[in-house]
Formats: C-alpha cells, structure tokens, sequence
C-alpha cells in the first residue's frame, strides 16, 4: 500500500516522500503519521509580536477585562519583545475611552513596559 500511495504524490510531496530515509517506514500507518505530521493543515501557527496590534478593547469591555485579555494573548507569543507589548495594548483602546476619562491617558502614554501600563491602569479604573 505504501508504494501505491507513493505513486499518488506529486510535486513537494513527491520530493518528500522521497527523502525520507530506507527502512524508516515499516507500515502504511506510519506513512499515515509522518505524511500528516508533514502536511497537517492543523499545525498552531506561531504568532510574532506585531499580531498584538490586531487585538482591540471591545466597545462594552471593561479595561480590566481587555487587559486580562491582552495578557494571555501575550503569553502565547513565544520571545515576545515587551517594548512592542505596551504600543501594541495603547493602540487596541479605543478614542472613547480617552475621551471618557481625560486622566487615563496622561498616565498611559508614558508606560514603557506592560508591568508599568497594568500598574498605572489599576489606578484609572
């Protein structure tokens, strides 16, 4: 069965089948694994830190929850750069909440880290 299955490959799959060495293949349910560890389509796709600016305070969300939010989608983020992280938490609040409360930006737009930015939001709840 793994030599007809060999010959349905075309392409990179063709080439891959084909680097693999002699011997490491013993039966069709191992081809089944390498081949599906190979070309999953569910593979987790790693996230750089530029993805943080995608993320934004919903309109009824309150900051504590955003930040809650923000945080844990940080944290998949393997080397995260924490100098991306507080610009990336600044641009995702959305002008109203600037608007609706005119201390809160003062203390924010400083924060150079995410431990300063969480610090001096709990303080403009």
């Amino acid at each position: 069965m793994c030599k007809v299955f060999a010959m349905t490959l075309h392409g990179a799959a063709y080439d891959w089948f084909h680097t693999l060495p002699s011997r490491l293949i013993s039966c069709f349910k191992e081809l089944a694994f390498f081949f599906t560890n190979e070309y999953t389509s569910y593979r987790t796709i790693k996230k750089q830190a530029d993805h943080l600016f995608n993320w934004r305070k919903e309109h009824d969300e309150c900051l504590q929850d955003y930040i809650k939010r923000f945080k844990v989608e940080k944290s998949n983020i393997v080397g995260c750069d924490n100098r991306i992280a507080p610009s990336a938490f600044k641009k995702g609040l959305l002008a109203e909440h600037y608007r609706s409360q005119p201390n809160f930006g003062r203390g924010l737009l400083d924060c150079e880290t995410l431990r300063t930015l969480r610090q001096r939001s709990n303080r403009c709840k």
